[in-house]
């Protein structure tokens, strides 16, 4: 099925698709300098530009603080009214304007150059002012735009965007960065639910269920009730874990039950997880083995229970 706007929009983005293999095919060293810069920067990196490339500028500062390489957006037109205080000698800024001719630029880039700061100029006019006094120049293949006219700004900022996103991830991979790194600059939130850690949700101390091996099952029902997992762990006379018993367990042995000793009833061997487990891979292994509970051992101290994770637990952030 086609109509002019389904036409349209197909041409918009298989233009904007072509132009960022054009992007990607044309890269050579200066983006490795550019990289260099920004990895060697003692401050932080100043992002800056105005009107649409403002807009890319503010989004491409947030990716590079989220994944490791300090950042800030600075406006450059605040920058011509006191905010050119926020930028130092340690820092390096990279101003992104498409035609390169940006006003507002004029001062921050005058001043990158009284006080030798570097400045990397992301411009589709290498002849430009920006392009001119920059120390390094991304440059931005000139394709036009998607909208006919060459008026909207469209393919030059996914282009931008692109360009961005390829400085922050390369940054990124470079200071070795992990889902660690990633999870503490993200607590909140979805993203912050996927990458808590079971050492973030697990009940530990005295609200663990445990029971020696040795105990009379009345006190390991005592222990279940009294906990609410429905589960207990299973201790020797060390305290380490040597089984769980779960409802399973209960109506495996109901018969005499009461007769019998923890041993008796558990499940040896229990399956656990690290305390510094991301719960996601906690969520996955209780649905993979069909299970609502796992007990938590540090590796540091084999088989000593450190605490108890429950699927709820999980669902209460967002996953699951």
């Amino acid at each position: 099925m086609s109509t002019p706007f389904l036409d349209t929009a197909r041409r918009v983005i298989r233009a904007e698709a072509e132009a960022l293999t054009t992007l990607a095919d044309g890269l050579d060293d200066r983006f490795r300098a550019a990289i260099d810069l920004m990895r060697t920067c003692e401050g932080r990196v100043i992002v800056t530009g105005i009107g649409k490339s403002g807009h890319i500028a503010k989004k491409i500062a947030a990716t590079f603080a989220s994944t490791g390489t300090p950042a800030q957006f600075v406006h450059p037109a605040e920058a011509s009214h006191g905010d050119l205080g926020m930028i130092t000698a340690a820092d390096v800024i990279l101003a992104i304007s498409n035609s390169g001719e940006a006003p507002e630029l004029g001062n921050l880039i005058a001043y990158s150059r009284r006080h030798a700061i570097p400045l990397i100029g992301m411009t589709s006019r290498e002849d430009s002012a920006l392009g001119k006094h920059s120390d390094v120049i991304l440059a931005l293949p000139q394709l036009g735009e998607a909208c006919g006219t060459g008026v909207v700004p469209t393919i030059s900022t996914t282009m931008t965007l692109a360009m961005g996103d390829a400085l922050g991830v390369a940054l990124m991979e470079n200071r070795a960065f992990t889902a660690e790194h990633f999870r503490a600059f993200h607590p909140g939130g979805k993203l912050g639910a996927q990458l808590s850690k079971v050492s973030d949700l697990m009940h530990s101390g005295t609200s663990m269920p445990l029971v020696d091996q040795d105990a009379p099952m009345a006190d390991a029902l005592n222990e279940i009730a009294g906990k609410s997992f429905g589960v207990t762990g299973v201790t020797d006379a060390n305290g380490k874990l040597v089984g769980i018993i779960t409802n399973g367990d209960l109506s495996r042995h109901m018969e005499g039950l009461l007769s019998l000793k923890a041993r008796d009833v558990m499940t040896p061997n229990p399956v656990t997880i690290a305390p510094d487990a991301l719960a996601e891979k906690a969520v996955s292994v209780m649905n993979t083995r069909k299970i609502t509970c796992l007990l938590v051992v540090d590796p540091a101290q084999p088989q000593i229970p450190a605490g108890l994770l429950h699927i709820h637990d999980c669902l209460r952030v967002g996953l699951g």
